[in-house]
């Protein structure tokens, strides 16, 4: 089994930045993907962004430039900038996922991050 536990995440005003991050254990394996993906608030979760074992990364188009995703080892790194209330989600962590999305399917999952955007 693989386990997935996540940090970070906060209230953070409109225009800051946040960093929340996942730690791998368990039977991990030595190269699997690491994805992050949200859920607002009455809306159907999204895919946020991937890294792969090799460092390959994807992300929705529409949050490009303002998250970037990274990795050191077993923890992945996602990195918020210029948040909006639009931002505002539980995110969660996701491993060996079968590709860098656009809708990856990954086996196991963190329990998930609020951050909360206020205006």
């Amino acid at each position: 089994q693989v386990q997935l536990v996540q940090s970070g995440g906060g209230l953070v005003e409109a225009g800051g930045s946040l960093r929340i991050s996942c730690v791998a254990s368990g039977h991990t394996g030595d190269i699997y993907t690491l994805a992050w993906f949200r859920q607002a608030p009455g809306k159907e979760r999204e895919f946020v962004a991937a890294i792969s074992g090799t460092a390959r990364i994807s992300f929705t188009e529409s949050l490009k430039g303002r998250f970037n995703i990274s990795r050191d080892n077993a923890t992945a790194f996602l990195h918020m900038h210029s948040l909006g209330p639009e931002d505002t989600a539980v995110y969660y962590c996701a491993s060996h996922c079968a590709d860098l999305g656009p809708a990856p399917d990954c086996p196991s999952w963190g329990r998930g991050t609020q951050v909360t955007v206020s205006s």
